[in-house]
């Protein structure tokens, strides 16, 4: 039997045709509308442009990542180098620490082999110990200066257990610096020794006298004081300037945390390419033209120099050039160096009355002497009379603080 129609449709058709709607009505609400927490339904262009911004981020959070992780390695990166850095600077200490114990020992051995009695420098049998010191005072002397050196220790040198007890309780090693003859075991070096027994005050060096030798011999002096004296500061004085001890121990003081120091008056004088003058340079052509002045060195009558500088000349000793005069070769072999050039002027004074008013002013001087004679002139006359007239007094050493 057939249904009725409705308006010309079929009954059943009418029944189907509702049914198909609704089921279709159902998918596209399930595909389209989205339900989400809360009471608020978002729009599909809602879920569209959140998904777009998002995507957007996507990048940003991603390069944010990237530049936190780059920053951290960086950070990591400069850790490293600051401690490779510091490592590299404990490393270097550490060799200029076993090339000062090198150095010693070689001078040690060379000291002791094949060498007479005579020459034999005293102490460096102990060199694997120095001794502690905190200024070692070389007077550079020579064979016919005997005078001079009886006018110093007269003065402003402590003598016999006096200058023992300085060392002792003080730190400050004091010695005359002198090497051998052309001729070894000769009567020069045999009164050597026996001034030598009577004083116990000289430092014998491997080195054979003269006056053309005198920047060898500097060399050769701080090479052997740090191989056996381990020392805040190493002096060089000529035996005719006089000194006043506490005030060079009080001036050093002032330095005694810096490295690598250079102390003296420093001067620049003339190049002189003249033969046969005093002061003739035969190398004078290597400073330019006639006429030009050196670079800034200490005048030779006194300075002083620090341990690292004292073991860059032990160590270097080879390699090292010599000009004609021996307070330019020393200034010579800093000039390319961190160094750092003090120029005290308390170290060059001259003769009374100079020092005489710098004394009653409260000033007193470190060294005098006088330039034309690039000491003290007639020295073993006048160094009492400068003593009494410029000297500190005999307690100012033991009361100077180092």
């Amino acid at each position: 039997m057939r249904g009725r129609s409705v308006g010309g449709i079929s009954t059943q058709w009418v029944v189907l045709l509702c049914v198909a709607c609704f089921y279709l009505g159902m998918l596209l609400t399930n595909r389209i509308r989205v339900p989400l927490k809360g009471k608020d339904l978002v729009s599909t262009g809602n879920i569209e442009e959140t998904l777009k911004q998002q995507l957007q981020l996507g990048p940003d959070l991603c390069d944010k990542a990237k530049l936190l992780n780059t920053e951290s390695t960086s950070t990591t990166i400069f850790d490293e180098v600051s401690k490779t850095h510091e490592a590299l600077r404990n490393l270097d200490k550490t060799i200029a620490s076993l090339e000062m114990g090198i150095t010693a020992s070689r001078a040690a051995q060379a000291a002791n082999a094949n060498v007479s009695p005579a020459f034999e420098i005293p102490n460096l049998k102990a060199t694997k110990k120095r001794e502690k010191a905190h200024i070692v005072v070389g007077i550079n002397t020579a064979f016919s200066s005997r005078k001079r050196r009886d006018s110093v220790r007269e003065t402003w040198m402590p003598r016999g257990e006096k200058l023992k007890e300085l060392e002792r309780e003080r730190g400050i090693v004091i010695r005359f610096v002198i090497g051998h003859s052309a001729t070894p075991g000769g009567i020069l070096d045999h009164a050597i020794e026996a001034e030598n027994a009577q004083h116990g005050d000289f430092l014998r060096l491997e080195h054979v006298e003269g006056y053309l030798e005198l920047s060898e011999k500097t060399k050769v002096y701080f090479a052997t004081a740090i191989a056996m004296w381990d020392a805040d500061f190493y002096v060089k004085v000529d035996d005719d300037v006089h000194v006043n001890l506490g005030m060079l121990t009080a001036t050093l003081s002032r330095h005694h945390s810096k490295p690598r120091v250079y102390v003296g008056c420093m001067k620049s004088g003339p190049v002189l390419a003249q033969k046969g003058v005093k002061y003739h340079e035969p190398e004078y052509w290597k400073f330019g033209e006639e006429g030009n002045k050196y670079f800034r060195h200490a005048a030779g009558q006194i300075y002083a120099i620090s341990r690292d500088l004292a073991t860059y000349i032990s160590i270097n000793q080879p390699i090292l050039h010599k000009f004609a005069n021996e307070d330019v070769s020393l200034g010579a072999w800093f000039i390319g160096l961190d160094v750092e050039h003090i120029d005290d002027r308390s170290m060059c004074c001259g003769t009374p009355p100079d020092c005489e008013w710098k004394a009653q002013a409260g000033n007193v001087c470190v060294a005098s002497f006088d330039w034309t004679c690039s000491g003290v002139c007639k020295s073993v006359e006048r160094m009492k009379d400068v003593h009494h007239r410029c000297g500190e007094g005999e307690g100012a050493v033991w009361s100077a603080i180092f």
